[in-house]
């Protein structure tokens, strides 16, 4: 049996000065492992000592064991501890829960970065109702950017509360008011024909917008190329015309079905000028309709408040009806107007949120947002679409290529396991992320930006924050009186 006397360096123990630099005991190995394993202090380690003379002459320098692996080297082994999912460039989204570490990122700030981090600069944000987006959506994508010199924000307010839109509070922190739509002539116009509209997109444009108008007050029934022609027709004349004031829809009515003396259509037979004389009049029927139904909200010039002059715009839509075309119709108005006022007033970076946005992707809305999103680019626009589920959007439709390339992915809980394994296949989640978006807490999401994978994220708010964001406040109001 070896004894601490059997080399110069072992004996060192046995004096009270230099036993410190005696080197450690070996350490005996187990007895009890189980047949194959691999126990740590059975592999080789780095050696200790640097200098054999040294060693032999009774110096410090230990020939002990050394370890297969220091704390400092195994916390690689665990990448969660010393690295966060994302950068720090844009604003802060919240905390991974994983790491809890923070989770920074903004979809301008990525467009923009060099290299790119993401190739489009749109966001969707998904998720059931109560599940927490819409807390998320005034903090992440409009106040804290808004920090962000030469940034602002406009936002489609859909959300009723207290008889206004969500975002009214909001605006008015920011010095505005927001711009308000009703159906009973006491709000605000929008122009169909506003020059706005034509300076941004260009007659093609304006053509395509009075035909999208057209489909959604048939309920999204599309026209067929007969009700097309004698549409543009109508709006070729009425640009024509120089009645010394912006043309409105009204003055296109005139126009729809009268052909006889429109020299472009001489050589036609007299059957086919038939066809679109009745092509056009049906067209007319139906703008008609639509203007004596939402008289003061479409049947003039825009109204002069509607300006994007200030930091945050707010087109309140929230009291318009649900079951019509006025909400699409004025979101619809609203974006190509959009178009054309940021065409002349450019060096900004603007955020557009369009809550309840199913209406601007899943219908015929779609069609516009897809013709313009190179323009919409130029012009640093980036789309927020804020929905609560995808499986509504047909397979055929525009709208699908809009998710699909949209970089900035947001999905927080889904109830239903259809909804939740659609928006895993949609943004190519891991499979087994399906089964986390049914059971997100809360405030929980599961995000994606560009080509890096899924994080799950807590949305953390300060004081301020949720006290401006509360969607809940007329819940709130009603618990308390009781």
């Amino acid at each position: 049996m070896s004894t601490d006397t059997d080399t110069p360096t072992t004996g060192l123990r046995n004096i009270p000065v230099l036993r410190h630099l005696a080197p450690p005991r070996p350490v005996e190995p187990q007895t009890d492992a189980e047949p194959n394993e691999l126990l740590p202090w059975d592999a080789p380690g780095s050696p200790l000592r640097r200098n054999v003379r040294a060693g032999r002459s009774g110096f410090y320098a230990p020939n002990g064991i050394g370890a297969p692996s220091t704390t400092k080297q195994a916390e690689i082994l665990n990448t969660a501890l010393i690295g966060a999912p994302t950068g720090t460039a844009g604003v802060v989204n919240g905390r991974d829960v994983l790491s809890r570490t923070a989770i920074s990122h903004d979809p301008v700030t990525a467009y923009n970065a060099s290299p790119r981090e993401v190739s489009s600069p749109n966001t969707i944000v998904m998720g059931t109702v109560g599940a927490g987006k819409s807390s998320f959506v005034k903090t992440v994508c409009v106040l804290r950017p808004l920090l962000i010199e030469r940034r602002r924000a406009v936002i489609f307010d859909k959300k009723d509360q207290n008889g206004e839109g969500e975002y009214s509070n909001v605006v008015r922190r920011f010095g505005y008011e927001p711009i308000r739509f009703t159906t009973d002539g006491t709000g605000t116009r929008l122009n169909l024909l506003d020059p706005l509209i034509v300076q941004g997109t260009g007659v093609a444009g304006q053509a395509r917008l009075l035909n999208i108008v057209t489909r959604l007050a048939r309920g999204d029934q599309p026209l067929d190329e007969w009700e097309e022609e004698a549409l543009r027709a109508a709006l070729r004349r009425t640009l024509d015309q120089d009645g010394g004031r912006a043309a409105v829809l009204a003055d296109v009515l005139p126009h729809l079905g009268a052909i006889a003396d429109d020299t472009t259509y001489t050589e036609l037979s007299p059957a086919a000028k038939d066809e679109l004389h009745r092509a056009g009049l049906s067209v007319r029927w139906t703008l008609n309709g639509l203007l004596e139904e939402y008289a003061g909200l479409l049947d003039g010039e825009t109204s002069e408040q509607v300006q994007l002059n200030g930091k945050l715009t707010s087109f309140d839509i929230s009291q318009l009806p649900d079951d019509g075309p006025a909400v699409p119709v004025v979101m619809a108005i609203g974006n190509m107007w959009m178009l054309g006022r940021l065409r002349s007033d450019r060096g900004h970076a603007t955020t557009v949120v369009y809550e309840e946005g199913w209406h601007m992707i899943g219908g015929p809305s779609a069609s516009l947002i897809k013709a313009n999103q190179k323009l919409s680019r130029g012009l640093g626009i980036a789309n927020v679409f804020v929905m609560h589920k995808g499986t509504d959007i047909p397979k055929d439709s525009p709208g699908v290529a809009i998710i699909q390339e949209a970089q900035s992915i947001y999905v927080f809980r889904q109830d239903r396991p259809e909804d939740a394994a659609w928006c895993q296949q949609t943004f190519g989640f891991a499979p087994e992320v399906a089964a986390t978006i049914e059971k997100l807490r809360d405030g929980h999401f599961i995000f994606k930006y560009g080509s890096h994978p899924e994080t799950h994220v807590q949305h953390i708010r300060s004081a301020w924050e949720t006290e401006i964001t509360n969607t809940d406040e007329a819940l709130a109001a009603a618990a308390a009186r009781q």
